[in-house]
């Protein structure tokens, strides 16, 4: 399974008033695991930078003075994130913003991105998983262990990296942790894991897929448990 983990940065927050993307950065996972290629892009928006926006991501007008548009790009990023399924921290900002992009300069050549891609959003995913609590990405990083310290300003490629190993913790993935980390207790006592670091070589797992018979065997036995409770199989239910 390939996945691409998408992060952006922009000129303002609607691009519906005309703002436009400014840094596009992606990680690339493969059955969970980074294989270490990644697509970092930089691109001359055609206007400003609004002063709030700045203040979040430290990028200057005139630091885009001579980077490519977006239509430069445009065919060597969709042909990085093609057929993936891209992970994004609060789906709907980028995804709209990518696809103003692609209606303004792409209209006779592509569709909107999940056309081409499927979406996971992670923000929706914490909400799920820790209801009442902050959950973007500096709160999820607190909460797994994931090193954030370099991360004094946004830019696309760091939160993306972040946002990896966060979407493997955060879903289970055991990838990043070694088994040196150490561990404490904050002052509620709840456990907290820390000195969460990347393990440069991991293996490719098998996955192994049910055959048509265990299959069957799961929907009887499962149609047996709605028998016998009355209905309120909760495997069914899901």
């Amino acid at each position: 399974m390939r996945q691409i983990v998408l992060d952006t940065e922009t000129t303002g927050l609607e691009p519906s008033k005309g703002h436009r993307i400014i840094e596009i950065g992606c990680v690339e996972l493969e059955n969970r695991k980074l294989t270490g290629r990644h697509y970092h892009q930089y691109i001359q928006p055609e206007r400003e930078i609004e002063a709030q926006a700045m203040e979040v991501h430290g990028i200057t007008n005139e630091y885009l003075k001579g980077k490519p548009t977006f239509v430069q790009v445009m065919d060597e990023f969709m042909a990085f994130v093609d057929g993936a399924e891209l992970i994004i921290h609060n789906a709907p900002f980028d995804v709209g913003f990518i696809n103003n992009e692609l209606a303004k300069y792409g209209a006779k050549k592509y569709q909107d991105i999940t056309y081409y891609c499927s979406v996971i959003d992670t923000l929706v995913m914490a909400r799920q998983k820790h209801p009442g609590q902050k959950n973007n990405l500096d709160a999820l990083c607190k909460r797994y262990g994931v090193d954030n310290s370099q991360r004094d300003l946004h830019g696309a490629l760091l939160d993306s990296e972040i946002l990896a190993d966060v979407y493997l913790l955060m879903t289970g993935g055991q990838r990043a942790l070694s088994l040196s980390s150490a561990s404490s207790e904050d002052d509620s006592g709840n456990r907290q894991v820390t000195g969460v670091r990347r393990l440069a070589e991991v293996p490719n797992l098998p996955i192994i897929a049910a055959s048509p018979a265990e299959l069957e065997q799961h929907e009887q036995k499962l149609a047996a448990i709605d028998k016998a409770s009355q209905g309120q199989c909760l495997w069914l239910k899901s």
